[in-house]
């Protein structure tokens, strides 16, 4: 099953496609008792290919009448405030559901408890103060950002050992938000984004499955060696837009398979230590920082056969370096020159 990486639900998703289909003709008996029934469908929705779609309707409950059949539901748009304990009883098949942007600030325990096989669920942009609980158990992709969400308790994720891609940045999220253990059951999870918020670290106890992560336009103030151990499959690490001025020795040692770094727009002032050691490491972003100065030896080892991979992108711009003291053979493990940017950035 392929997962969506960007931030808008129901673009590049497989099964969304039939949310715009056609509508099935739903041919209408008056009077007519001994003819059968038609499809069943809520009102103003359309119902097509166990696709269920009430999208941009205004409405502000949960519809009556959902075909149980239904594997897709899409509510997104509109004016929902609350999910009823029996909202979603008869959708035992249901393998996504789209609540994005609606009114939500209630959820019942007990609402989900009928979706067995549901793998999707997209939340965002509500009013929610708090995760659901008692999610289900079979969820792979769970999008939670843009809600008022303020702390990410222990049992939040509880038994989730399915859950593949987690998105919950753009929430009110604070220093000491995330408690001890919060993501302690998910054993399959590789993509985790937490941006927007206002934490000043980065989160302890991250599953070692990790091979995303995403903390962009946080508060963090410094990356410590110890935030990263154990995260050996971690391949991207974003964390632009912070307020970091420091990485710690030995940090990079630990994420041993690291292909991409994002640190800039931070205040650092030296290149961070560790690059030249670090074999796999292929892209560098440590534009927009502080940096003013940069040493033959801050990239490359001295030999050329310690590295199994050269740079395909190292960005320098925006730094006070001056860029003409910088020596050549500073960049002698990178793949190409046009791949080196350095001065100031000009938009063309």
């Amino acid at each position: 099953m392929d997962f969506m990486m960007e931030d808008e639900p129901g673009s590049g998703h497989d099964e969304a496609v039939l949310v715009h289909s056609e509508p099935e003709v739903v041919h209408r008996v008056d009077q007519d008792r001994s003819a059968p029934a038609g499809p069943v469908c809520p009102f103003r929705c359309q119902c097509h290919l166990r696709v269920t779609q009430c999208s941009d309707l205004g409405l502000t409950e949960i519809p009556k009448e959902i075909p149980a059949e239904t594997t897709l539901l899409d509510l997104q748009n509109n004016k929902i405030t609350e999910i009823k304990e029996n909202d979603f009883k008869n959708l035992k098949g249901l393998h996504a559901l789209i609540l994005v942007n609606n009114k939500l600030t209630v959820i019942h325990p007990k609402a989900f408890s009928s979706l067995l096989k549901l793998q999707r669920l997209y939340l965002s942009r509500n009013l929610l103060k708090d995760v659901p609980a008692n999610m289900p158990k079979s969820l792979q992709e769970l999008r939670i950002h843009e809600n008022a969400i303020t702390k990410i308790k222990k049992s939040s994720f509880q038994g989730m050992a399915n859950l593949i891609v987690m998105e919950m940045g753009s929430n009110p999220l604070k220093a000491a938000s995330i408690e001890n253990g919060a993501f302690a059951d998910l054993k399959r999870v590789s993509y985790i984004r937490i941006a927007d918020t206002n934490i000043t670290e980065i989160p302890k106890g991250l599953p070692s499955s990790l091979s995303e992560l995403h903390l962009d336009s946080n508060k963090i103030s410094k990356v410590m060696a110890d935030s990263l151990k154990g995260l050996k499959s971690l391949a991207k690490l974003g964390l632009g837009y912070n307020e970091i001025i420091m990485v710690e020795n030995g940090t990079l040692a630990n994420v041993p398979h690291m292909r991409e770094l994002h640190l800039d727009n931070n205040a650092l002032t030296a290149v961070p230590p560790g690059l030249p050691e670090h074999k796999y490491i292929q892209v560098v972003y440590l534009h927009a920082n502080k940096i003013a100065a940069i040493g033959t030896e801050d990239f490359c080892p001295p030999t050329f056969n310690y590295k199994k991979a050269m740079y395909s992108g190292i960005s320098l711009f925006s730094n006070p370096v001056p860029y003409w003291e910088v020596q050549p053979i500073t960049f002698r493990c990178v793949f190409d020159r046009s791949a080196i940017q350095l001065g100031n950035y000009r938009k063309k």
